[in-house]
């Protein structure tokens, strides 16, 4: 008889909405799980590490690992540049040194909002365009991609990083709750298809390095998920179509005239965009490595 193989994976930021998704989900297919987070919240099967500082306390679980998942971050859109550079790209940093140990595979959470400068333009979203952050949030997930290229380049590590969409906590249904507007809507990711991808990415033989576009097959959206498909057999099972009351609609479409045919057009924000990369941080009202992607937690 032979055996299957179970893979043992390691997700950082383990307590946070997605991290409890994917704990259940590989729990129930049997995986053995090491989990990481800056806070146990009790939790005896979370070890408890700040990842922005290198300590054999939690790299040496590292070892023995199939795969690390790291989704710990600061995700707040608006969390200023010294927030984002230990939480994100510190710690990313030291994940990827730590996974020199051994794991055969990161796969990284790396965000939309690397391209939420595209918002109020057309055309298809390949990651092979170039990347359009808009705030210190999305620069820190880019660094990350960067980081994941030159670990696989250097070291050989094999890296997937997920430009992750808009996944919400509890029961995840799509809908005019969503923050902004039709973009949002149109990057839902379902807690399905999050896990099928998760899923695959650990499991897929021969990928060097990758940038993935992750969303669900929502009809109408710009996120290019064909290399998804084609690279790690990711075959959604969720789409919504965006629905959105009159307001939103014609603030939308003011939004994007005023994106295309004005002078200020490439200057101006709405006010949710506004961020100041010099800030001092106030993270009194998250825990980096509690929250998921992109701030809708």
């Amino acid at each position: 008889m032979v055996t299957k193989h179970l893979p043992t994976v390691l997700i950082t930021g383990a307590s946070g909405i997605l991290g409890q998704k994917l704990r259940r989900h590989f729990s129930s297919l049997g995986w053995r799980l090491k989990l990481i987070d800056i806070d146990d919240f009790g939790d005896p099967a979370v070890i408890k590490a700040d990842l922005s500082v290198r300590d054999e306390a939690w790299t040496r679980h590292c070892i023995g690992v199939d795969a690390i998942i790291h989704l710990a971050a600061q995700t707040r859109p608006d969390a200023p540049w010294d927030a984002v550079a230990r939480s994100n790209v510190a710690a990313t940093q030291n994940v990827y040194e730590a996974a020199r140990q051994g794991p055969r595979r990161v796969v990284f959470a790396s965000s939309n909002w690397v391209m939420a400068g595209y918002r109020y333009r057309d055309g298809k979203l390949t990651t092979d365009l170039p990347p359009a952050p808009i705030n210190p949030y999305g620069v820190s997930k880019l660094i990350g991609e960067s980081l994941g290229r030159f670990y696989h380049e250097r070291w050989g590590l094999s890296t997937i990083c997920f430009r992750i969409g808009y996944c919400l906590p509890g029961e995840n249904l799509p809908g005019q709750w969503m923050d902004l507007g039709f973009w949002g809507q149109l990057m839902w990711l379902s807690d399905r298809d999050l896990c099928q991808a998760m899923e695959r990415a650990v499991l897929v033989d021969d990928v060097g390095f990758a940038i993935l576009n992750l969303v669900s097959d929502n009809p109408g959206m710009r996120w290019d998920i064909d290399a998804t498909r084609t690279l790690i057999g990711y075959r959604p099972l969720d789409g919504a179509i965006p629905v959105l009351p009159l307001r939103t609609r014609m603030r939308e479409a003011i939004a994007s005239l005023a994106r295309r045919n004005f002078s200020f057009a490439n200057t101006w924000r709405p006010p949710y965009e506004a961020v100041d990369f010099a800030a001092p941080a106030d993270l009194s009202q998250s825990s980096p490595e509690r929250c998921d992607l992109n701030g809708h937690r």
